[in-house]
């Protein structure tokens, strides 16, 4: 998970993808274009219907009510057997000791293990001298020759035409307010480290996805690895890396390197399969071996697909790139992470900003690039081909010299302008002013009193109060109607992992914020999702919009909404409503507008309301799209009610930052792992898996 609805960066590994096809959305061909059924007839998704008081009832309701009734029974029968209560002392393991046993020894022969001194001590250099080189380049070229060079790159990727204008123009804004912020040199760090993690990141993601793409046997293999990475948090990439490599720049760059090459694997090994068979099959007619179809038929085909994956793997590297300031990455990332831990918001938005732009400028210059790829190949000049690239490199060597010439390679001081003070003193208006006392509304802090009283509280109490095994058989029966009994099998084991480690409470104080703020975002993100489907002024009107908050990495939610709502559990909802809003939006936009004409039209004939339309249509057959809406939502709020424990969220995200900050290895993994298990839950119970027809 970008910017003009292409892709989004989800931190936590989930790849979206925006396109104006059902087939490209990623929804069946036969959900996308069937018409309404009659009231009457069963649909394939119902599995058929059963006779009930005279009516036809799908078999999907009667077995959602048995469902419950098998749960109502179930519980009330071992409330009586089994009791109340958390989750059993004598059914815990404790990993803690094992785990700090394993930090201890990674600590004593870190600098006397063969393991270390011939191969992890070498990728450790590598990765260092290689930052340091790429920062080395940027620092000799000079602000002007950096800023030509991400303007020139931007407008040679997006054409000679008004679109390459525009993105060469967003670029120039993105570099020169990184100056004039005085983030100049934190920037030029954290492109030294994006550039390199970005590289091989891609390199790794395009051979998995090519290995993956031409053998089914591959494919099946690295599909539930990929699947693996995208549940995973970000938070639990870091620690074992740390423990390995220490703090610095090689932590920093092997976990980005691993965040950030799925979506490039997955969309490498979709281009690959999804090529043109006509095209194929004449380049076997035409004697070609396999080698040679690779490259003259599979690879080209693919390579939008490609391109999109490299624009995916950018801004999940980015996002990545800040988050790993926690392990001495520096540039940005610290500069938002010093700024939060004391709460200095108007610094924490000077950092911030860059960060926005600066992803702001590679999404729309990766994807000006990939529209640009047909006109591209057809166009002839000098502002096209290679002729163009010679004059960007021109232009990039004349800007370096000048630079040289004037003698400033870093920003001139003179230039800057401190926000800090500003943007505190209107953090304190906003304190004074709207947190409390605003007429019939009531103020931030009040909203946030409510929430917490009113829904959160009651939610995380009610989860603790269950019993244990009343929350796996829930987990189970919900698992089980939206997939399969290996569905069921997985979900209530990883709910039950968490309190085999010890951290059953904790666990359920999470999955409390994660329900909470996945309710809010999905009521406000269907109900916008609709209107913008319906209402064409209301898309236009919210597309930039959606487009800014897609590219924001994970840390810069916390700023705004530290500034609103205080350190709070609001606050850390707040921001995973706010990061996870733009997905649910453009699915359920993209499901309903979708919906086959013909369908609609044949509803307008027989004097369906628009009402009628939407409720007995449109949703319904957009079911598949609101499904994924659902789980890139879980997905996505769990990535960052986890990161809100940076502000308040506490539970396993504090767990985790508390490992990373102390070095606590059994307490951060022990986090980490419960959080991978609480994302496996929700990733099963909200992604519908394919059964085996009913004979």
């Amino acid at each position: 998970m970008p910017g003009g609805g292409t892709a989004a960066a989800t931190p936590g590994g989930a790849a979206l993808t925006t396109a104006p096809s059902a087939s490209r959305s990623g929804l069946p061909a036969s959900d996308a274009a069937a018409p309404p059924p009659p009231p009457d007839a069963a649909t394939p998704s119902d599995g058929g219907t059963a006779a009930a008081g005279g009516r036809r009832v799908p078999r999907r309701t009667v077995r959602t009510l048995g469902g419950v009734a098998l749960v109502a029974v179930l519980g009330i029968a071992g409330t009586l057997v089994l009791g109340g209560g958390g989750w059993p002392a004598g059914l815990t393991v404790d990993l803690s000791a094992p785990l700090d046993g394993a930090g201890r020894w990674v600590l004593d022969n870190r600098d006397t293990h063969p393991l270390f001194l011939y191969f992890l001590l070498h990728l450790s250099n590598t990765a260092t001298d290689a930052v340091d080189a790429v920062y080395q380049v940027l620092a000799a070229m000079g602000w002007p020759g950096v800023l030509a060079a991400g303007v020139l790159l931007a407008w040679r990727a997006a054409g000679s035409g008004r679109r390459g204008a525009r993105v060469a123009c967003v670029a120039f804004g993105a570099f020169a307010a990184c100056g004039l912020l005085g983030m100049w040199d934190a920037t030029l760090l954290t492109l030294a480290l994006m550039a390199v993690a970005v590289a091989v990141a891609a390199l790794l993601g395009a051979l998995i996805g090519l290995a993956a793409g031409l053998s089914d046997r591959v494919d099946r293999v690295v599909r539930p690895v990929l699947d693996t990475m995208q549940v995973l948090p970000a938070f639990a990439y870091l620690l074992p890396f740390v423990l390995v490599f220490g703090t610095g720049t090689p932590a920093a760059l092997f976990c980005t390197v691993i965040y950030a090459a799925p979506p490039m694997a997955r969309l490498t090994a979709l281009g690959l399969r999804s090529a043109d068979q006509g095209v194929l099959e004449a380049a076997v007619s035409l004697g070609a071996n396999g080698r040679q179809r690779l490259w003259t038929a599979r690879l080209p085909l693919a390579r939008r697909q490609m391109l999109l994956g490299l624009n995916q793997t950018i801004m999940m590297a980015l996002s990545m790139v800040v988050v790993a300031a926690l392990v001495g990455a520096g540039g940005l990332g610290e500069e938002v992470y010093s700024a939060l831990s004391t709460v200095d918001v108007g610094k924490a938005l000077a950092a911030g900003v860059p960060i926005v732009l600066i992803a702001v400028w590679l999404d729309r210059t990766t994807a000006a690039a990939g529209d640009h790829l047909d006109d591209a190949a057809q166009r002839r000049g000098l502002l096209h081909g290679r002729s163009a690239w010679a004059l960007a490199a021109g232009g990039v060597l004349a800007a370096v010299l000048v630079g040289r010439a004037l003698g400033g390679a870093a920003w001139p001081r003179g230039w800057t302008y401190d926000i800090s003070t500003p943007v505190n003193r209107a953090q304190d208006w906003v304190v004074d002013h709207l947190s409390t006392g605003v007429p019939l509304v009531g103020g931030t802090q009040v909203w946030s009193d409510a929430f917490t009283l009113g829904l959160l509280n009651p939610l995380r109490d009610g989860l603790q109060w269950l019993p244990w095994w009343a929350l796996l058989l829930a987990v189970a029966v919900l698992a089980r109607l939206v997939g399969t009994w290996a569905t069921a099998l997985t979900a209530t084991a990883a709910l039950a992992a968490t309190g085999v480690l010890g951290v059953w409470t904790k666990s359920l104080d999470t999955l409390s914020q994660v329900v909470a703020a996945l309710a809010v975002t999905l009521v406000v993100g269907v109900l916008t999702g609709v209107a913008c489907a319906r209402l064409r002024w209301v898309e236009r009107w919210l597309r930039p919009v959606l487009d800014t908050l897609q590219t924001m990495p994970q840390f810069v939610y916390l700023i705004p909404v530290v500034a609103l709502f205080g350190v709070s559990r609001a606050a850390a909802i707040t921001a995973a409503v706010v990061y996870a809003l733009p997905a649910v939006v453009r699915i359920t936009a993209q499901g309903v507008r979708e919906v086959d004409p013909a369908a609609l039209e044949a509803a307008r004939s027989m004097g369906a309301s628009t009402r009628q339309q939407l409720f007995q249509v449109q949703l319904p057959l957009a079911r598949p799209a609101l499904g994924l809406a659902v789980n890139q939502g879980v997905v996505l709020v769990l990535a960052v009610v986890v990161v809100g424990g940076l502000v308040g969220g506490g539970a396993l995200g504090y767990d985790v930052v508390k490992g990373l900050s102390q070095g606590d290895m059994g307490t951060g993994v022990t986090a980490g792992l419960a959080i991978v298990c609480l994302g496996l839950v929700l990733d099963r119970i909200t992604q519908p898996a394919a059964r085996e027809p009913r004979p």
